[in-house]
Protein backbone atom coordinates (compact mmCIF):
# COMPACT_ATOMS: atom_id res chain seq x y z
CA UNK A 1 0.00 0.00 0.00
CA UNK A 2 1.34 3.25 -0.85
CA UNK A 3 1.54 5.74 1.89
CA UNK A 4 2.13 9.43 0.99
CA UNK A 5 5.50 11.03 3.63
CA UNK A 6 3.87 12.46 6.66
CA UNK A 7 4.83 14.20 9.88
CA UNK A 8 3.64 11.72 12.21
CA UNK A 9 3.68 12.05 16.18
CA UNK A 10 3.87 8.24 18.14
CA UNK A 11 3.22 8.59 21.17
CA UNK A 12 4.63 5.41 23.73
CA UNK A 13 6.99 5.36 20.83
CA UNK A 14 9.69 3.96 22.41
CA UNK A 15 7.82 1.35 23.89
CA UNK A 16 7.44 -2.45 22.50
CA UNK A 17 4.58 -1.82 19.96
CA UNK A 18 5.85 1.92 19.63
CA UNK A 19 9.09 1.59 18.45
CA UNK A 20 7.79 -1.25 15.95
CA UNK A 21 5.78 1.40 14.37
CA UNK A 22 8.19 4.00 14.60
CA UNK A 23 10.88 2.04 12.07
CA UNK A 24 7.96 1.25 9.74
CA UNK A 25 6.74 4.80 9.62
CA UNK A 26 10.42 5.85 8.94
CA UNK A 27 11.07 3.35 6.46
CA UNK A 28 8.14 4.79 4.38
CA UNK A 29 9.87 7.71 4.60
CA UNK A 30 7.61 9.93 7.38
CA UNK A 31 8.99 12.21 9.78
CA UNK A 32 8.22 10.92 13.30
CA UNK A 33 8.03 12.46 16.56
CA UNK A 34 8.54 9.49 18.92
CA UNK A 35 7.24 10.97 22.70
CA UNK A 36 7.38 8.55 25.63
CA UNK A 37 8.22 9.18 29.23
CA UNK A 38 9.87 6.04 29.66
CA UNK A 39 8.12 4.17 32.43
CA UNK A 40 8.09 1.02 30.36
CA UNK A 41 9.46 1.82 27.06
CA UNK A 42 13.29 2.29 26.54
CA UNK A 43 15.80 4.23 24.75
CA UNK A 44 17.26 0.94 23.65
CA UNK A 45 14.40 0.23 21.73
CA UNK A 46 14.98 3.15 19.30
CA UNK A 47 18.69 2.94 19.39
CA UNK A 48 18.97 2.38 16.00
CA UNK A 49 16.34 4.94 14.83
CA UNK A 50 18.23 8.16 17.04
CA UNK A 51 20.76 8.26 14.03
CA UNK A 52 17.97 9.07 11.41
CA UNK A 53 17.20 13.06 10.14
CA UNK A 54 13.71 11.87 10.15
CA UNK A 55 13.19 10.61 13.76
CA UNK A 56 12.97 12.77 17.10
CA UNK A 57 12.65 11.49 20.43
CA UNK A 58 10.77 13.51 23.41
CA UNK A 59 10.43 12.42 27.02
CA UNK A 60 7.26 14.00 27.85
CA UNK A 61 4.43 12.35 30.00
CA UNK A 62 1.06 13.18 27.37
CA UNK A 63 -1.35 13.45 31.07
CA UNK A 64 0.88 17.20 30.32
CA UNK A 65 -0.27 19.12 26.95
CA UNK A 66 2.21 19.27 24.27
CA UNK A 67 2.83 21.81 21.43
CA UNK A 68 3.84 20.04 17.87
CA UNK A 69 2.47 20.24 14.25
CA UNK A 70 1.79 17.18 13.24
CA UNK A 71 -0.32 15.54 9.98
CA UNK A 72 -0.83 11.89 12.35
CA UNK A 73 -1.43 10.94 15.70
CA UNK A 74 -0.90 7.39 16.87
CA UNK A 75 -1.64 7.19 21.00
CA UNK A 76 -0.08 4.30 21.99
CA UNK A 77 1.29 5.66 25.36
CA UNK A 78 0.38 3.69 28.68
CA UNK A 79 1.42 0.64 30.42
CA UNK A 80 -0.08 -2.58 29.26
CA UNK A 81 0.54 -5.49 31.39
CA UNK A 82 -0.90 -6.13 34.69
CA UNK A 83 2.26 -5.67 36.92
CA UNK A 84 3.01 -2.07 35.24
CA UNK A 85 -0.55 -0.63 35.00
CA UNK A 86 -1.45 -1.82 38.90
CA UNK A 87 2.02 -0.39 40.06
CA UNK A 88 0.33 3.08 39.83
CA UNK A 89 -3.07 2.27 39.15
CA UNK A 90 -3.85 6.30 38.92
CA UNK A 91 -1.32 7.30 36.57
CA UNK A 92 -2.70 4.84 34.26
CA UNK A 93 -6.48 5.95 34.96
CA UNK A 94 -4.99 9.30 33.91
CA UNK A 95 -2.60 8.24 31.27
CA UNK A 96 -5.63 7.12 28.90
CA UNK A 97 -7.96 9.66 30.14
CA UNK A 98 -5.98 13.00 30.77
CA UNK A 99 -3.85 11.59 27.79
CA UNK A 100 -6.36 11.16 25.58
CA UNK A 101 -8.00 14.69 25.98
CA UNK A 102 -4.45 16.28 25.52
CA UNK A 103 -3.91 14.34 22.23
CA UNK A 104 -6.99 15.33 21.03
CA UNK A 105 -7.01 18.52 21.68
CA UNK A 106 -3.75 18.68 20.10
CA UNK A 107 -5.56 16.60 16.70
CA UNK A 108 -8.18 19.42 17.12
CA UNK A 109 -5.70 22.50 16.96
CA UNK A 110 -3.39 20.79 14.22
CA UNK A 111 -6.37 19.25 12.13
CA UNK A 112 -4.48 15.69 12.45
CA UNK A 113 -6.23 12.57 12.10
CA UNK A 114 -5.48 10.52 15.47
CA UNK A 115 -5.67 6.96 15.99
CA UNK A 116 -6.24 5.46 19.75
CA UNK A 117 -4.27 2.26 20.52
CA UNK A 118 -7.43 0.52 22.76
CA UNK A 119 -7.68 -2.59 23.84
CA UNK A 120 -9.47 -6.44 24.29
CA UNK A 121 -9.77 -5.44 27.83
CA UNK A 122 -12.76 -3.19 26.92
CA UNK A 123 -14.20 -6.55 26.56
CA UNK A 124 -13.68 -7.64 30.10
CA UNK A 125 -14.45 -11.16 30.64
CA UNK A 126 -16.09 -11.93 28.11
CA UNK A 127 -20.02 -13.84 27.64
CA UNK A 128 -19.36 -13.27 23.67
CA UNK A 129 -16.73 -15.33 22.00
CA UNK A 130 -15.76 -14.78 19.78
CA UNK A 131 -15.47 -10.76 20.62
CA UNK A 132 -16.77 -8.77 17.64
CA UNK A 133 -17.10 -4.90 17.92
CA UNK A 134 -20.72 -4.48 18.67
CA UNK A 135 -20.37 -6.32 21.95
CA UNK A 136 -20.44 -3.78 24.93
CA UNK A 137 -18.67 -5.99 27.22
CA UNK A 138 -18.44 -7.36 30.99
CA UNK A 139 -16.59 -5.31 33.09
CA UNK A 140 -15.45 -4.73 36.48
CA UNK A 141 -15.56 -1.19 37.18
CA UNK A 142 -13.76 -1.30 40.69
CA UNK A 143 -11.89 -3.98 40.30
CA UNK A 144 -7.43 -4.39 40.02
CA UNK A 145 -7.84 -4.38 36.28
CA UNK A 146 -10.65 -1.62 35.94
CA UNK A 147 -7.67 1.01 35.85
CA UNK A 148 -6.39 0.11 32.29
CA UNK A 149 -9.91 -1.58 31.13
CA UNK A 150 -12.04 1.24 32.29
CA UNK A 151 -9.27 4.11 31.55
CA UNK A 152 -9.59 3.03 27.64
CA UNK A 153 -13.39 2.58 27.58
CA UNK A 154 -13.51 5.99 28.67
CA UNK A 155 -10.60 6.70 25.82
CA UNK A 156 -12.59 5.40 23.56
CA UNK A 157 -15.94 7.41 24.54
CA UNK A 158 -13.39 10.86 24.41
CA UNK A 159 -12.74 9.66 20.79
CA UNK A 160 -15.86 9.32 19.19
CA UNK A 161 -17.49 12.41 21.20
CA UNK A 162 -14.68 14.32 19.95
CA UNK A 163 -15.35 13.12 16.31
CA UNK A 164 -19.51 13.75 17.18
CA UNK A 165 -18.88 17.03 18.38
CA UNK A 166 -15.78 18.90 16.69
CA UNK A 167 -15.81 16.07 13.26
CA UNK A 168 -11.94 14.86 14.18
CA UNK A 169 -10.91 12.10 11.95
CA UNK A 170 -10.75 9.34 14.65
CA UNK A 171 -9.47 5.85 14.29
CA UNK A 172 -10.05 3.54 17.23
CA UNK A 173 -8.32 -0.03 17.03
CA UNK A 174 -8.96 -2.95 19.67
CA UNK A 175 -5.60 -4.74 19.94
CA UNK A 176 -5.96 -8.18 21.24
CA UNK A 177 -2.20 -10.33 22.70
CA UNK A 178 0.66 -8.96 20.65
CA UNK A 179 3.67 -10.32 21.24
CA UNK A 180 7.75 -10.21 19.67
CA UNK A 181 11.39 -8.70 20.15
CA UNK A 182 11.08 -5.78 22.46
CA UNK A 183 8.85 -7.22 24.61
CA UNK A 184 10.19 -6.65 28.36
CA UNK A 185 11.52 -9.74 29.93
CA UNK A 186 9.93 -8.51 33.44
CA UNK A 187 6.53 -7.37 32.12
CA UNK A 188 4.49 -9.85 33.31
CA UNK A 189 2.91 -10.56 30.05
CA UNK A 190 1.95 -14.70 29.28
CA UNK A 191 4.71 -15.08 26.09
CA UNK A 192 7.58 -13.06 27.70
CA UNK A 193 7.01 -15.35 31.01
CA UNK A 194 6.59 -18.58 29.01
CA UNK A 195 10.11 -17.69 27.20
CA UNK A 196 12.18 -16.29 29.70
CA UNK A 197 11.78 -18.93 32.29
CA UNK A 198 11.71 -22.10 29.90
CA UNK A 199 15.12 -20.41 28.59
CA UNK A 200 16.37 -20.40 31.86
CA UNK A 201 14.89 -23.33 33.13
CA UNK A 202 12.81 -22.66 35.52
CA UNK A 203 9.12 -23.78 35.89
CA UNK A 204 7.01 -22.11 33.71
CA UNK A 205 3.82 -20.57 35.69
CA UNK A 206 0.28 -21.47 34.59
CA UNK A 207 -2.71 -18.74 36.28
CA UNK A 208 -5.58 -21.43 36.80
CA UNK A 209 -5.91 -24.54 35.51
CA UNK A 210 -4.26 -23.46 31.97
CA UNK A 211 -7.67 -24.25 30.14
CA UNK A 212 -8.33 -20.19 29.62
CA UNK A 213 -7.55 -19.66 26.56
CA UNK A 214 -5.63 -16.40 24.45
CA UNK A 215 -5.19 -15.46 20.75
CA UNK A 216 -1.61 -14.09 19.78
CA UNK A 217 -0.56 -11.80 16.85
CA UNK A 218 2.91 -11.31 16.03
CA UNK A 219 3.86 -7.41 16.33
CA UNK A 220 4.53 -7.20 12.42
CA UNK A 221 1.26 -8.29 11.64
CA UNK A 222 -0.32 -5.79 14.26
CA UNK A 223 1.55 -3.23 12.96
CA UNK A 224 0.52 -3.60 9.51
CA UNK A 225 -3.00 -3.71 11.08
CA UNK A 226 -2.47 -0.04 12.40
CA UNK A 227 -1.06 1.38 9.15
CA UNK A 228 -3.45 -0.06 7.37
CA UNK A 229 -6.43 1.58 9.61
CA UNK A 230 -4.42 4.90 9.48
CA UNK A 231 -4.60 4.86 5.73
CA UNK A 232 -8.18 5.19 5.86
CA UNK A 233 -10.88 7.50 4.82
CA UNK A 234 -12.55 9.88 6.98
CA UNK A 235 -15.88 7.38 6.92
CA UNK A 236 -13.77 4.46 8.59
CA UNK A 237 -13.52 5.17 12.21
CA UNK A 238 -13.64 1.91 13.96
CA UNK A 239 -13.50 0.46 16.61
CA UNK A 240 -11.89 -2.40 14.98
CA UNK A 241 -10.22 -5.28 16.08
CA UNK A 242 -6.67 -6.48 15.08
CA UNK A 243 -5.62 -9.72 16.72
CA UNK A 244 -5.00 -13.45 15.50
CA UNK A 245 -8.50 -15.50 15.78
CA UNK A 246 -5.85 -18.73 16.42
CA UNK A 247 -6.91 -19.15 19.85
CA UNK A 248 -4.54 -21.22 22.32
CA UNK A 249 -5.05 -22.77 25.85
CA UNK A 250 -1.97 -21.25 28.32
CA UNK A 251 -1.48 -25.39 28.73
CA UNK A 252 -0.69 -25.45 24.69
CA UNK A 253 1.23 -22.14 24.56
CA UNK A 254 3.55 -23.67 27.48
CA UNK A 255 4.14 -27.21 25.86
CA UNK A 256 5.35 -25.24 22.26
CA UNK A 257 7.46 -22.88 24.07
CA UNK A 258 9.22 -25.66 26.25
CA UNK A 259 9.39 -27.91 22.59
CA UNK A 260 10.82 -24.54 20.76
CA UNK A 261 13.36 -23.87 23.17
CA UNK A 262 14.41 -27.59 23.64
CA UNK A 263 14.06 -26.43 27.93
CA UNK A 264 13.28 -28.80 30.85
CA UNK A 265 11.22 -26.97 32.53
CA UNK A 266 7.85 -28.09 34.45
CA UNK A 267 4.67 -26.64 34.73
CA UNK A 268 3.76 -24.88 38.45
CA UNK A 269 -0.36 -23.87 38.39
CA UNK A 270 -0.87 -21.23 40.75
CA UNK A 271 -4.73 -19.40 41.70
CA UNK A 272 -5.96 -17.32 38.71
CA UNK A 273 -6.09 -13.56 39.17
CA UNK A 274 -8.80 -11.49 40.38
CA UNK A 275 -10.83 -11.07 37.30
CA UNK A 276 -8.57 -12.55 34.42
CA UNK A 277 -11.04 -13.22 31.48
CA UNK A 278 -11.57 -17.06 30.78
CA UNK A 279 -11.62 -17.07 27.04
CA UNK A 280 -10.09 -13.83 24.84
CA UNK A 281 -10.48 -14.29 20.67
CA UNK A 282 -11.24 -11.93 18.01
CA UNK A 283 -13.54 -11.84 15.20
CA UNK A 284 -11.58 -10.38 12.94
CA UNK A 285 -14.46 -9.98 9.93
CA UNK A 286 -15.05 -6.26 9.93
CA UNK A 287 -10.42 -6.10 9.46
CA UNK A 288 -10.51 -8.61 6.64
CA UNK A 289 -13.89 -6.53 4.84
CA UNK A 290 -12.36 -2.92 5.91
CA UNK A 291 -8.77 -3.46 5.57
CA UNK A 292 -7.91 -6.30 3.68
CA UNK A 293 -6.11 -7.55 6.95
CA UNK A 294 -5.35 -10.60 8.80
CA UNK A 295 -2.53 -11.80 10.55
CA UNK A 296 0.03 -13.88 8.36
CA UNK A 297 2.70 -15.30 10.86
CA UNK A 298 1.75 -18.24 12.24
CA UNK A 299 2.73 -18.82 16.24
CA UNK A 300 5.58 -21.26 15.75
CA UNK A 301 7.07 -18.82 13.46
CA UNK A 302 6.41 -15.57 15.69
CA UNK A 303 7.33 -17.46 19.23
CA UNK A 304 10.61 -18.92 17.30
CA UNK A 305 11.63 -14.88 16.85
CA UNK A 306 10.81 -13.85 19.83
CA UNK A 307 13.07 -16.77 21.56
CA UNK A 308 16.10 -16.09 19.89
CA UNK A 309 15.51 -12.40 20.43
CA UNK A 310 14.97 -13.27 24.28
CA UNK A 311 17.83 -15.54 24.70
CA UNK A 312 20.24 -13.36 22.72
CA UNK A 313 18.95 -10.92 25.49
CA UNK A 314 19.33 -13.25 28.31
CA UNK A 315 22.99 -14.00 27.33
CA UNK A 316 23.85 -10.29 27.08
CA UNK A 317 23.05 -10.22 30.51
CA UNK A 318 24.60 -13.04 31.56
CA UNK A 319 21.94 -14.96 32.51
CA UNK A 320 22.37 -18.73 31.73
CA UNK A 321 20.29 -19.75 29.18
CA UNK A 322 19.53 -23.70 27.66
CA UNK A 323 20.55 -23.42 24.38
Amino acid sequence: MERQAKNILVTGGAGFLGSHLCEKLVEAGNDVICVDNLYTGSKENIRELLTSSRFEFSRHDITFPLYVEVDQIFNLACPASPIHYQHDPVQTTKTSVHGSINMLGLAKRVNAKILQASTSEVYGDPEVHPQEESYWGKVNPIGPRSCYDEGKRCAETLFFDYRRQHNLSIKVARIFNTYGPRMRPNDGRVVSNFIVQALTNRPITIYGDGTQTRSFCYVDDLIEGLLRLMDTGDDVTGPINLGNPAESSMIELAQLVIELVGSSSSIDFKPLPVDDPRQRQPNIDRARVTLGWSPSVQLRDGLAKTIAYFDGLLRSEGRRAVR
